[in-house]
């Protein structure tokens, strides 16, 4: 998955803080990029937002690192403990993807069919000044076409368990959504 969220104010806002039962704030960002703050769920003993930065640069890499597979998330030196202890989600509108057309890259936009918030999978790390990755997966069909890693999805019914389960009982959330809620469109500007 590429580095872009969008994540859109008014309305998310609104659904998750009735869906969650929390105040939740955040701004419009449509192209919320690694580094910037984003606004996650934690659920130490209810809903709570904690706004954490885009990304983990270990010692060993050159580079920000914004995501982990969800397929050895559970089994990385790097993330083992912070998916036992640290899970979190981060609700947004959608995220983008580019794929590569001849010489140039084409810009597409995943959203919600029914314009619901998406709660990607996330975890947290370094309390003192939060810091988040998201977790990604191999693409259902639809998504496939365009990149070869989606986010982990988490349905508004799974959030509890999500928050509850161990890292063994998680598997089946790990998996790529089905393809009916996702709306896919090429991005003209």
């Amino acid at each position: 998955m590429c580095g872009r969220l969008n994540v859109i104010d008014d309305t998310l806002c609104l659904i998750v803080s009735e869906m969650l039962g929390i105040d939740f704030h955040t701004q419009t960002n449509t192209n919320l990029c690694p580094s910037e703050n984003v606004a996650t769920i934690i659920r130490p003993d209810k809903y709570t937002q904690l706004d954490a930065s885009w990304g983990i640069q270990p010692s060993w890499s050159k580079q920000l690192l914004i995501n982990a597979k969800s397929e050895t998330v559970a089994e990385k030196p790097t993330f083992k403990s912070a998916f036992i202890g640290s899970r979190c989600l981060i609700p947004c509108t959608g995220w983008y993807e580019w794929k590569k057309q001849g010489r140039s890259k084409v810009k597409y936009s995943f959203t919600h069919k029914e314009h619901q918030p998406f709660f990607m999978a996330g975890v947290l790390f370094n309390p003192t000044s939060p810091q988040v990755i998201t977790l990604t997966t191999t693409p259902n069909k639809d998504c496939a076409e365009i990149h070869n890693r989606m986010p982990v999805l988490i349905k508004p019914s799974e959030i509890a368990f999500w928050f509850n389960a161990s890292p063994e009982q998680l598997s089946p959330l790990m998996m790529a959504t089905e393809n009916s809620n996702i709306a896919i469109e090429k991005v003209t500007q």
